[in-house]
């Protein structure tokens, strides 16, 4: 099945419109956005305007991408991947050195009031480091981090934190590391983690 046929399924399960499909793929072609909100300006010189460090991290963060998902689709420095079935899009603005991970979970309008205190209060105890967000309608898990001190840890356990806001929607609302209630999310995520990070540090090895 090709890949964007199979993210619009995804998608449509979960209630997602056209139109917020539409946007998260505009990320593709799109220079972008810094920190104000708006397109960021197309750097004339391939690398010039790209610190070393930041660099460094965009081709790390290519490395994780990849161990995650062997058809994962770049445009430039922005990245389009799935993990068990979710989409995750990282967004990168190298000259003003930020980044960030986001996926879509749910139309905004859809949730009674209720729900969206429910987000607020979530993000206060258990969705961490990863935090949900609004933005043109939808519901987002988004991870913001600058750029030239992300490490691969941070990366990796970003991924998956977002990832994990998506999934728990609708029930514990975590991020799965820590949270003031206790419980085996944070020993779940961590072994996660340091999966992905043995599968990375493997793959270099090779």
């Amino acid at each position: 099945m090709p890949k964007r046929r199979r993210l619009m399924i995804t998608l449509g399960a979960l209630g997602l419109s056209g139109a917020a499909y539409q946007m998260a793929l505009a990320q593709e072609v799109q220079p972008s956005p810094g920190l104000s909100g708006e397109a960021a300006p197309p750097e004339s010189d391939g690398s010039a305007a790209i610190s070393p460090e930041n660099q460094a991290s965009l081709d790390m963060i290519g490395e994780v991408i990849g161990a995650l998902d062997g058809e994962a689709e770049r445009n430039g420095n922005n990245w389009q991947f799935t993990v068990e079935e979710r989409m995750l899009i990282v967004v990168t603005d190298a000259s003003a050195g930020r980044m960030r991970i986001i996926t879509p979970i749910a139309e905004a309008s859809a949730l009674p009031p209720q729900a969206l205190e429910r987000l607020m209060q979530a993000n206060f105890d258990t969705a961490l480091d990863a935090r949900y967000a609004i933005g043109q309608g939808v519901v987002w898990g988004a991870f913001v981090h600058p750029l030239d001190s992300l490490t691969t840890r941070d990366f990796a356990s970003g991924v998956l934190q977002t990832k994990s806001l998506a999934d728990t929607f609708g029930t514990t609302f975590t991020s799965g590391v820590l949270n003031y209630g206790g419980g085996d999310s944070g020993a779940i995520l961590e072994n996660q983690l340091n999966e992905l990070l043995e599968q990375l540090e493997r793959r270099q090895a090779t």
